[in-house]
């Protein structure tokens, strides 16, 4: 009995050591480079584009790469989302040194559908990467990052090195979080004639809504996002300017802990202007309304979340 015992206790003591040295490890290895696909593509810049472009980076840039004190994206420190470390958003302006004047289409095409810059360096789960997006939608971006916008006029303020934290680094190590594929095929536009369609190509490909409103950043499936752990059922751990934790809430057709109980109209107001019905508390930072998305567009992620299976999960408001 007592070489049982003996043999457990080095078991164990085997077991710590090697638990120990791989935190270390992961604490102090750094985010890889990977092998860079060389796109040639050249978008075709239209006023059209530029518009969706703009629309588009309302939404999806703004929010991150938007700095209030020089009124450009020049990037910003991230604090919504603490457990991936001390993250600071790039700087995506015109400006050839610090910003991707000098990147290509194709570089950045390549970088928003995979997390990989034109160096190697990839970009950990912090940064969406858009890979189910249509190819027009993503033109239209490029187009509006190439346009005379304000946002993006060259500006040479240069944000830290990032930080990840011990969550990062091990999702990278085990391979949780790693770059996306390149399609290799042609990514269509929704059929907006199909309601249901449409409203699933923005609330999970365009805007990306479940990224959110499922259970945890670290667990979305973003290849198949109906697979997300929680998926549409809110959550999520996320915490505002202010630095006071947040979860995200649960958007499913559920009526006691969902949104069942909601018209269509009290859903495209919420989305639309931030204000809730039956006179509950407005729509909180991190989420802030979509003006520019039009009812018909909310009118289809209403649709579309009509289909998503219910999800029982009452999330607190904290404030």
């Amino acid at each position: 009995m007592r070489k049982f015992f003996k043999a457990l206790l080095v078991i164990i003591i085997i077991i710590v050591i090697a638990a120990g040295a791989f935190a270390l490890y992961v604490s102090q290895r750094s985010i890889p480079k990977y092998p860079v696909q060389k796109i040639n593509i050249k978008a075709e810049v239209t006023p059209e584009r530029i518009a969706q472009g703009q629309k588009l980076a309302s939404m999806l840039c703004h929010s991150c790469h938007y700095n209030e004190n020089t009124g450009e994206f020049t990037g910003r420190e991230l604090t919504d989302a603490p457990q991936f470390g001390k993250i600071y958003s790039a700087n995506i302006t015109h400006d050839s040194i610090v910003g991707i004047g000098n990147w290509s289409d194709g570089d950045i095409i390549y970088f928003i559908r995979t997390g990989i810059k034109p160096d190697g360096q990839y970009v950990p789960p912090y940064m969406p990467k858009l890979t189910h997006i249509s190819d027009e939608d993503l033109n239209s971006i490029i187009a509006f990052l190439r346009s005379d916008n304000s946002w993006v006029k060259a500006n040479t303020t240069h944000m830290p090195e990032s930080k990840p934290s011990f969550l990062t680094n091990f999702l990278v190590t085990i391979g949780a979080a790693k770059p996306f594929d390149y399609p290799t095929h042609p990514i269509p536009g929704p059929d907006t004639g199909n309601k249901v369609e449409w409203g699933k190509y923005i609330a999970l490909y365009q805007m990306e809504c479940y990224s959110c409103h499922s259970k945890s950043f670290a667990k979305n499936n973003y290849y198949e996002p109906e697979k997300s752990p929680g998926f549409f059922g809110g959550g999520n751990e996320m915490y505002n300017i202010d630095g006071k934790e947040i979860h995200s809430l649960n958007i499913t057709m559920d009526k006691n802990t969902g949104i069942g109980n909601w018209t269509e109209a009290d859903f495209i107001k919420a989305v639309t202007t931030g204000i809730l019905p039956n006179n509950q508390p407005a729509l909180r930072d991190p989420m802030h309304p979509y003006v520019n998305l039009s009812d018909d567009e909310v009118s289809a992620i209403y649709a579309y979340l009509q289909t998503v299976p219910a999800v029982n999960n009452k999330v607190e408001r904290k404030f």
